[in-house]
C-alpha cells in the first residue's frame, strides 16, 4: 500500500520487529501518522554538528568530536548554543520498500530546541534510506533556552512511507476542492502556500520574541513557566515588523490549516532563494490537525521563524511557508485531537505547552 503509514501500520512494525527499542516502546509513542521517539540515558557534547557520511558510523564519528559526556539519567542541562548528540531508545531494521523522515515534535520547535536525527551512514538530517537498519540518534542544539532533560523525554518523531506519496499540485487542487484546506482561496504551488497573520483581530499583539538570557526550561514542566520571563511581545499596528538578525520569532499562520483524515502533511519553507529568514523548525502535521471529523474547525499554523544575516521587513499577508501533503497508505484508527493527547487542535497564536496561558 503506497503512502504515509498510519497508526496502525507502526504498531504492526513493532510487532514484526521492524522497529524495536529499550524499554519497549508504550502505546503513546504512536500517533496518527508517526513515532515519538525518545531520549536514551546519556549525551555527548560534541564540537560541532556532523553527518556520519556513506560507510561510516555515528560510534566512529564521536570519537572525532565528543569533548565530554553527560550521563542525563537523573536529568541534566544542555546548554544554550551548544551542540549535544543523545542515543536514542529505538532502532530500526526497516523494509527494502520503506523510507523514512524525522522531525521536531511541535513543542520542541517551539522552544527553538533544533532537534535532528542522524544515522550510521547518513548524508543528511532527518532523512532514512527504504532498507535502513541500524541505531537513531538525536542532535540537539538548544538555540534559545537551555533545557533540563531526562531519558525518555520525547523530542522528535519518525514518519514512515512506502512509495510516493506526495500530492501534486492538480491533486491538491481538487482536493481542496472537494474539502477546504484552509479558509478562503488557497494559493497552490509546490504544496499549499501558507502566509503570515500580522493583524489579529482586536489586538495589536502578533508575536513573540525570545529574550536572550533567561533561565532553564524542565522540559517535563507543563503549563508551569511565566511567559514574561522568557518571550517579548511583539507588536504592531501596522501589520509589518523588521526580523531582527539571529532572533527568535513565535508568530502565526493567516490561514486555518484542515488536514483531512486520508492525509497528513509537512510544513516546508517557500522560497529558499530568499534565505533571509527560516520558517518552522517542527513540520509534521497529522491527519485530522483542525478537521470537523477530529474535532477541529480549522487550526492557524504556529510559525517558528529566525531571521539570519540581515533584518528583514515582514509583512501581513507576506507567503511565508508550504504544506506538502501526502496520502496515507490507509485510514489511520486515530485521528489527531480526537480522543488523544493533542495540545495544539484548534490553536491560534500559542507557545508551547510548558508556558502559562496568556490571559
Amino acid at each position: 500500500m503506497t503512502g504515509v503509514c498510519p497508526n496502525q501500520q507502526i504498531a504492526a512494525m513493532i510487532d514484526r520487529g521492524e522497529i524495536t527499542a529499550t524499554p519497549a516502546i508504550t502505546a503513546a509513542q504512536i500517533q496518527p501518522a508517526s513515532l515519538d521517539l525518545r531520549l536514551g540515558t546519556v549525551a555527548y557534547r560534541v564540537r560541532a554538528s556532523f553527518l556520519a557520511g556513506e560507510g561510516r558510523t555515528v560510534s566512529d564519528r564521536l570519537t572525532e568530536f565528543e569533548m565530554h559526556r553527560i550521563d542525563i539519567s537523573e536529568g541534566a542541562v544542555l546548554e544554550k548554543g551548544c551542540v549535544y548528540l543523545v542515543p536514542l531508545m529505538e532502532s530500526l531494521a526497516l523494509p527494502g520498500d520503506v523510507t523514512a523522515v524525522a522531525n521536531a515534535k511541535s513543542s520542541t520547535g517551539r522552544l527553538d530546541l533544533l532537534t535532528r536525527t542522524i544515522t550510521d551512514g547518513g548524508t543528511e538530517f532527518d532523512r532514512l534510506p527504504a532498507g535502513y537498519t541500524g541505531p537513531l540518534y538525536a542532535e540537539i542544539c538548544p538555540r534559545s533556552f537551555s533545557v533540563l532533560v531526562r531519558p525518555g523525554m520525547r523530542l522528535n518523531q519518525i514518519r514512515f512511507r512506502r512509495g510516493q506519496a506526495v500530492l501534486s499540485d492538480a491533486d491538491l487542487t481538487a482536493l481542496h476542492a472537494e474539502s477546504p484546506l484552509v479558509d478562503g482561496p488557497a494559493v497552490i504551488q509546490d504544496g499549499l502556500g501558507f502566509s503570515v497573520d500580522l493583524r489579529l483581530p482586536d489586538t495589536d499583539l502578533v508575536g513573540y520574541r525570545a529574550k536572550p538570557h533567561t533561565g532553564v526550561i524542565d522540559l517535563d514542566r507543563i503549563g508551569e513557566y511565566d511567559p514574561q520571563e522568557y518571550w517579548e511581545q511583539v507588536r504592531t499596528k501596522e501589520g509589518r515588523i523588521i526580523l531582527d538578525p539571529g532572533a527568535f520569532y513565535i508568530l502565526v499562520s493567516r490561514e486555518a490549516v484542515h488536514i483531512p483524515p486520508m492525509y497528513a502533511a509537512e510544513m516546508a519553507p517557500y522560497l529558499a532563494m530568499v534565505g533571509e529568514f527560516r520558517v518552522h523548525y517542527a513540520g509534521f502535521f497529522d491527519p485530522g490537525f483542525g478537521h470537523a471529523e477530529a474535532g477541529g474547525a480549522g487550526s492557524r499554523g504556529v510559525l517558528e521563524v529566525r531571521c539570519h544575516e540581515a533584518p528583514f521587513v515582514l509583512e501581513h499577508g507576506q507567503v511565508v511557508g508550504r504544506l506538502v501533503y501526502e496520502r496515507m497508505a490507509e485510514m489511520p484508527t486515530q485521528l489527531y485531537g480526537a480522543g488523544i493527547a493533542s495540545n495544539y487542535q484548534g490553536q491560534g497564536l500559542k507557545l508551547s505547552k510548558h508556558f502559562k496561558s496568556i490571559q
